[in-house]
């Protein structure tokens, strides 16, 4: 994907192993700053995750995507797609499990650029429709996706650990990608 006017520009792909440790980084500073550090694994295992999630998913579509800056040296987000899991999904019901850019380089482009590689991903492995479950009090990310096309479809939940010390309110979006 090339440059957007008015952006730092950069670019959106799928990611490499190699990059497994910046996304384990960016991903455990997306859920400290959301109080949720204590739920995530040691690094180390964070990063054997995202590692496996690049070289073995356990089916072809589901993909870990990156975006970098303009001179492809630095991974500035990431998300992960792949077929809905949620119980009232259809057989092209496609989701965004996580979506994370740098704290310090958002209003710069990547999230959109990020977002596009998202939903061109997902239509290209043939969903038709997609979900992206997003934490009820994060206004920042749902007016972002709200002005880009997804909406809320009536669906909501809680999520937290198992000993119910945390418990995480979220509302469901979608979109259609065909």
């Amino acid at each position: 994907m090339s440059a957007q006017p008015g952006t730092d520009g950069g670019f959106a792909r799928l990611a490499m192993a190699s990059e497994a440790p910046r996304i384990a980084d960016l991903q455990r500073a997306a859920w400290q700053d959301r109080g949720l550090a204590d739920i995530l694994p040691d690094a180390a295992e964070v990063v054997a995750s995202w590692r496996q999630a690049i070289l073995c998913p356990p089916l072809a579509t589901y993909r870990v995507l990156v975006a970098l800056n303009t001179e492809r040296t630095e991974v500035t987000g990431f998300a992960a797609v792949g077929p809905s899991d949620d119980p009232d999904a259809e057989q092209l019901d496609g989701m965004v499990g996580e979506f994370v850019i740098d704290s310090a380089l958002q209003r710069r482009g990547h999230g959109s650029r990020l977002m596009h590689a998202v939903v061109d991903t997902l239509h290209a492995d043939g969903f038709i429709r997609a979900t992206w479950w997003v934490t009820s009090t994060d206004d920042v990310l749902r007016a972002f996706l709200v002005e880009s096309g997804w909406a809320p479809d009536g669906a909501h939940r809680e999520v937290g650990t198992e000993q119910g010390e945390l418990r995480i309110k979220q509302i469901r979006l979608h979109t259609t990608i065909v």
